[in-house]
C-alpha cells in the first residue's frame, strides 16, 4: 500500500480541477493544471531568443572557419546557444511542473482545493490511497519472531467487513526489538480486491508459529515488563520474620509467547489456580503484603473491538 496527500509542487492559481472525490486514478493522470500563462510567455520570449542564439552560432561558425573572426567570438556564440537551449529547458519544466498528476494508480480521497484557488508550494491537493494490494503490520513476540518468517502465511479479518478473511504472506520483520514490549514488528502484504480494507482499521491477524502447545491466558496488565524479565506478582500465604502468616505477594518470572486482544500467552512460571495481581503491578515489590479487591477486573477479550 502506498498513500500520499497529493500537494502542489509549484505556487499557483488552480485553473484546472480533473477529478472527482472519491474515485480511482491511474499513475500519471491529471489532478490537477495551474495557471501558466506566465510562463507561457516567457517560454515564447525565450525561444525566440535561443531561435537567434543558433542563427548568431551558425554565422559565427563560418565566419571563424573562414579565419575572419576570432575564436573567442565563436566560442561566445556557442556559449550563448546552450544557455539559451537550457533556458527554453528550464521554463517547460516549470509548466509541466504546474500540472500536478497521480503519483501512482488509486482511490483519491476528498477534494481540498476550488478552481481559481491560490496554491502555495506544498499545499495539499487531495489524500490518495493505493488499496490493492495492502499491508498489515503487527507485532509478535521476539521468541516466536524467527518464525515469523517471510513468506509464511497468515489471515487477516475484520468484523468491519462483515468478518471476510484475507490471505496474506509476512513480506519483511523490523531490525529491531521494541523495548518495551520486546515484540518484533511484522509485515505483511495481502489482495485487498474491491479495497473493502482500509488504512488505520484495526482487524485480527492469526499466523502459526509453530506447534500447538497448552498455554495459560492471563490479561495484558497482570504482566509487568522489564529488562531483566517479564514478571507477575502471585498472591500467597507468606510469613514474615517473626513467622506471622500474612497475605502477600512473590514475584514470578514468567515466559511469553505472543498476544490476542487483551490477552497474552504465559507458557511457563505459574500454574493454573494460581491468584496474580492485574491491577498496580507497578507499586508492588516482592513480599509486600496486599489486599485483595476484585471490584475492578480489566480487560480480559481475545478479540475486542475498536471503540468509535
Amino acid at each position: 500500500m502506498q498513500g500520499v496527500t497529493v500537494s502542489a509542487d509549484l505556487p499557483g492559481t488552480v485553473a484546472r480541477i480533473a477529478f472527482d472525490s472519491g474515485k480511482a486514478v491511474n499513475a500519471g493522470d491529471v489532478l490537477v493544471e495551474l495557471d501558466t500563462r506566465q510562463e507561457r510567455a516567457q517560454l515564447a520570449a525565450m525561444e525566440a531568443q535561443r531561435d537567434l542564439a543558433h542563427i548568431n552560432f551558425a554565422r559565427m561558425k563560418q565566419l571563424v572557419d573562414e579565419g575572419v573572426i576570432a575564436r573567442t567570438e565563436y566560442d561566445n556564440a556557442t556559449a550563448q546557444q546552450k544557455a539559451t537551449d537550457a533556458q527554453v529547458g528550464e521554463i517547460r519544466a516549470t509548466i509541466a511542473r504546474k500540472t500536478i498528476r497521480a503519483p501512482f494508480s488509486g482511490i483519491l480521497g476528498i477534494r481540498q482545493v476550488n478552481l481559481g484557488q491560490y496554491l502555495a508550494a506544498g499545499e495539499a491537493i487531495v489524500p490518495l490511497q493505493s488499496l490493492n494490494p495492502i499491508y498489515v503490520n503487527f507485532g509478535v513476540p521476539q521468541q516466536t519472531a524467527a518464525q515469523a518468517r517471510v513468506g509464511r502465511t497468515l489471515r487477516v479479518s475484520s468484523n468491519d467487513v462483515g468478518g471476510l478473511t484475507f490471505v496474506g504472506r509476512v513480506t519483511a520483520l523490523d531490525s529491531v526489538v521494541n523495548e518495551a514490549t520486546r515484540n518484533v514488528q511484522v509485515q505483511a502484504t495481502l489482495a485487498n480486491p474491491g479495497g473493502k480494507l482500509r488504512p488505520g482499521m484495526f482487524v485480527q491477524v492469526e499466523i502459526t508459529t509453530g506447534a500447538d502447545r497448552p498455554v495459560i491466558a492471563l490479561p495484558t496488565s497482570v504482566i509487568n515488563y522489564a529488562p531483566y524479565g517479564d514478571s507477575v506478582f502471585v498472591v500467597s500465604d507468606l510469613k514474615d520474620p517473626s513467622g506471622k502468616t500474612y497475605r502477600g505477594v512473590r514475584q514470578e518470572f514468567v515466559k511469553v509467547e505472543g498476544s490476542r486482544g487483551d490477552q497474552v500467552a504465559v507458557v511457563s512460571g505459574v500454574k493454573p489456580g494460581d491468584e496474580v495481581v492485574s491491577s498496580g503491578v507497578f507499586k508492588l515489590r516482592n513480599g509486600a503484603a496486599v489486599q485483595v479487591n476484585n471490584k475492578v477486573q480489566p480487560g480480559n477479550n481475545p478479540a475486542p473491538k475498536p471503540e468509535d
